[in-house]
């Protein structure tokens, strides 16, 4: 996740934090929201199977590297914007919360009010996630190295 602290967020990349968000993370953020507008399902929360499709060296031939589970949602607040969510699991409440704080960034009148309340901690979150896993990972590092054979 490159996401420039510099530039506004797209819906696409605001979408790609809150699905990797924390379901505890977005329950908390929507407490601090509170009260919720009303909303009506447009895709009530449902799981199924995704294929995954991969690339030798990223660059190879596409093939199917097997199925994951994934969990959808789509609502629209009422009179105003609908939202969806895609959560890699079985979660349906966190797809329900990511599209509800999808449609809500989307509300001219509290986007950015959200952007800065909701979004930016769950950045900050996601990105020390990933450097202590960088962390965690560099510390098992092993360097190999191969001997000539005096042939």
């Amino acid at each position: 996740m490159t996401i420039a602290s510099n530039t506004p967020m797209t819906r696409k990349e605001w979408i790609q934090v809150l699905a990797r968000a924390d379901c505890r993370d977005l329950e908390a953020a929507c407490r601090q929201i509170a009260p919720l507008p009303p909303y009506r399902f447009i895709r009530r929360p449902e799981t199924g199977m995704v294929m995954v499709r991969a690339r030798a060296g990223g660059v190879g031939r596409p093939f199917n590297m097997g199925e994951a589970t994934l969990t959808r949602c789509s609502l629209q607040l009422d009179g105003g914007p609908s939202g969806t969510a895609y959560i890699l699991g079985r979660n349906p409440r966190h797809a329900e919360l990511a599209a509800l704080v999808d449609a809500l960034l989307q509300d001219p009148s509290r986007g950015a009010e959200l952007m800065a309340s909701v979004i930016a901690p769950l950045v900050s979150k996601l990105r020390s996630q990933r450097q202590s896993q960088a962390q965690k990972t560099a510390a098992t590092k092993v360097e190999f190295f191969t001997m000539a054979r005096g042939e």
